[in-house]
């Protein structure tokens, strides 16, 4: 199984983004740079809106996210509720 990549500039508001990522998807493996942190997750990664709002004690629309992304990998569905990367077959 291949795995789904998403990296974001390292910064304050980034950071209850990527604990809600590690929070919701428990196979996840957080590399952290200097000014990027990369998040890779074997198959299917979900980034769900309600964890980031809990990590970020705020409304959190999930389009907030690409003012912070660097890159990602794998196919995109999104819906107002959650941003899923996986590879699709």
């Amino acid at each position: 199984m291949s795995n789904v990549f998403i990296a974001f500039q390292k910064n304050e508001e980034s950071r209850a983004i990527v604990s809600a990522i590690l929070a919701d998807n428990p196979g996840a493996i957080l590399n952290e740079q200097p000014a990027m942190v990369k998040i890779d997750v074997p198959g299917r990664m979900v980034i769900r809106k309600s964890t980031i709002e809990q990590e970020i004690g705020r409304d959190f629309d999930l389009q907030e996210m690409q003012i912070h992304l660097i890159t990602m990998s794998g196919n995109v569905d999104e819906t107002d509720d959650e941003f899923t990367l996986a590879w699709h077959q």
